[in-house]
C-alpha cells in the first residue's frame, strides 16, 4: 500500500491526503508512463539527457493551472533544445490536446496521469481525495537527479515560477 501523508496540503484551507513518498532535491527521479494520448505513451526515458521542468496541474481547464501552463509554454521558448518542459496533469488527452489547440500551446509537452495516477503516486503528489494530481513543480537534471521541488501547500495558488526557472537555468 502507498505511504499517505496528511497535514501537506490543502484546497481552499481543507485538508489533503497526499499518496506517494516525499520527493527532495538530490532524490533520482521515478521512471513514469504517461499517455501522449490513447494510443502513445511516453516515459522518463524518452526524455534523456535533457533537463526537465515537471508542471504538475491538477486539471488544465481551471484558472490557475491555464495560467501556470501558459507562463511555462512562454517560459520554454526561451530555455533552448537542451530543456524539455513537460505538463502533466490527470486530465483525459482528449481535453488536453482541445486546450492546447484553444490556448495556442505548443511549447511544452501535456501528458496525462488518468489511466492510473502511476505518476501522481512515484512522484507523491496523487490528492487521494479527488484522484488528481496536486499542483507542484519537479526540475530534473539531464540524468534525472531532482535539483528543484515545490509542492504547493494550497491548491489554488501559484507556483513560485520564477525559482522554477532559476533552477533549470542553473542546469544549463
Amino acid at each position: 500500500m502507498s505511504q499517505e501523508r496528511t497535514n501537506v496540503a490543502t484546497f481552499k484551507g481543507n485538508p489533503l491526503t497526499l499518496i506517494g513518498p516525499e520527493l527532495k532535491a538530490g532524490d533520482q527521479a521515478p521512471a513514469f508512463q504517461l499517455q501522449k494520448n490513447l494510443l502513445e505513451t511516453s516515459t522518463l526515458q524518452d526524455y534523456a539527457g535533457k533537463v526537465k521542468l515537471i508542471s504538475v496541474v491538477p486539471s488544465i481547464d481551471t484558472g490557475v493551472c491555464d495560467m501556470q501552463t501558459r507562463r511555462f509554454n512562454e517560459e520554454a521558448g526561451k530555455l533552448g533544445e537542451g530543456v524539455v518542459i513537460l505538463t502533466v496533469s490527470a486530465d483525459l488527452p482528449f481535453a488536453q490536446a482541445r486546450w492546447c489547440g484553444a490556448a495556442g500551446v505548443e511549447n511544452v509537452v501535456m501528458l496525462s496521469d488518468y489511466k492510473d495516477n502511476s505518476f501522481g503516486k512515484s512522484y507523491g503528489v496523487l490528492i487521494k481525495e479527488f484522484q488528481l494530481d496536486m499542483r507542484s513543480i519537479f526540475v530534473l537534471d539531464a540524468n534525472d537527479k531532482i535539483t528543484y521541488v515545490e509542492v504547493l501547500k494550497e491548491m489554488t495558488e501559484h507556483p513560485d515560477y520564477d525559482a522554477a526557472i532559476a533552477a533549470v537555468k542553473a542546469l544549463i
